[in-house]
């Protein structure tokens, strides 16, 4: 017999009205982003074998998958271009005709009233070697004249409409040097994303796909190192400190300690990018009957909520705005 009835916990579970009520943390579609490819030279979408459901689109396919998007109530869009032609300093990041800038101008148009538009700020699309930045004379990625590109970068980028501009290449200082150009032109409102904790992990797999990456060798030399916590914490103050509106941790799952950290250190809003392969996995084993896939989904989701995140950048954002809607 139980002599301290007030501690019966299941109590708070005994319906689903009672669970809503008290549930600690929440899911809705406007804390979600939807990342989208789109190729240079289709003229329909491509699918991408490693992210079943998720394509690179044709211009035409992305302004109807935006609009179908904005419709669904996710907060924004994070756009990624894919270029014909490459070159070592990725000159088609900035020039105002290429892919990705052409492409913000089109969905800015379309729906930049319904959503927050916004851009990966990063060279490895558009390199032929793949490295997010411009290489030197001994191989390595120069950092400094790597910031001239983003720059560069940036300023197309909000000349074509971004609101946002994530900045991922995990450059020192990236953030300041954006920032303080975009101030000088004029683009007082573009926010500026800092990917500050990005880690050199194994779960981007297909995104090398998603984006044909060229790249050679890894990206180890400027990107995180997986059992680095409280580094990843020191890169989220210094991009809070150069001006960032918003940090980043990613991938997600697999780092829900340094985005637990990262929240409760920082000011500003942190967001979680949970990536390809972290999207690639659940898909797999859904396809194989091992998982309940809808129940799997939402429960990543909600575990990175939980951890910290303001907002989750997710290929399931439609899907799981839908759902979301149905309850």
């Amino acid at each position: 017999m139980t002599r301290n009835p007030e501690s019966r916990l299941r109590r708070l579970r005994q319906s689903a009205p009672v669970r809503d009520l008290v549930r600690e943390t929440s899911l809705e579609a406007r804390q979600l982003v939807l990342p989208m490819f789109v190729r240079e030279g289709l003229s329909e979408p491509q699918p991408i074998r490693s992210m079943p459901g998720v394509v690179q689109h044709s211009l035409d396919s992305l302004r109807a998958a935006a609009t179908d998007a904005a419709e669904t109530g996710v907060g924004g869009i994070m756009l990624f271009g894919v270029p014909e032609v490459r070159d070592a300093h990725g000159s088609g990041a900035d020039d105002p005709d290429g892919i990705l800038n052409v492409a913000t101008a089109a969905v800015a148009a379309e729906v930049g009233d319904a959503l927050v538009v916004q851009t990966d700020l990063c060279l490895d699309e558009f390199t032929d070697h793949g490295h997010c930045g411009v290489l030197g004379a001994t191989g390595a990625v120069d950092n400094d004249a790597t910031l001239e590109r983003y720059v560069a970068m940036g300023l197309a980028q909000a000349r074509a409409g971004s609101q946002l501009l994530g900045l991922s290449g995990m450059m020192d200082g990236q953030v300041a040097a954006v920032r303080q150009e975009l101030d000088a032109e004029g683009f007082h409102d573009t926010l500026v994303l800092g990917y500050a904790a990005k880690y050199a992990s194994a779960f981007y797999g297909p995104f090398r796909e998603a984006v044909d990456s060229q790249l050679q060798g890894d990206r180890r030399t400027y990107q995180l190192d997986p059992g680095n916590r409280r580094e990843g914490v020191r890169e989220a103050l210094f991009d809070q400190d150069e001006g960032a509106d918003i940090v980043m941790v990613k991938p997600a799952m697999a780092f829900l300690d340094v985005l637990r950290e990262v929240r409760d250190t920082v000011d500003v809003p942190v967001w979680a990018y949970q990536v390809s392969g972290e999207y690639a996995m659940i898909e797999a084993a859904a396809g194989n009957g091992w998982i309940d896939r809808r129940r799997a989904v939402l429960e990543s989701l909600l575990s990175i909520r939980r951890a910290g995140a303001d907002a989750v950048l997710t290929y399931w954002a439609v899907e799981a705005a839908r759902w979301l809607a149905e309850r």
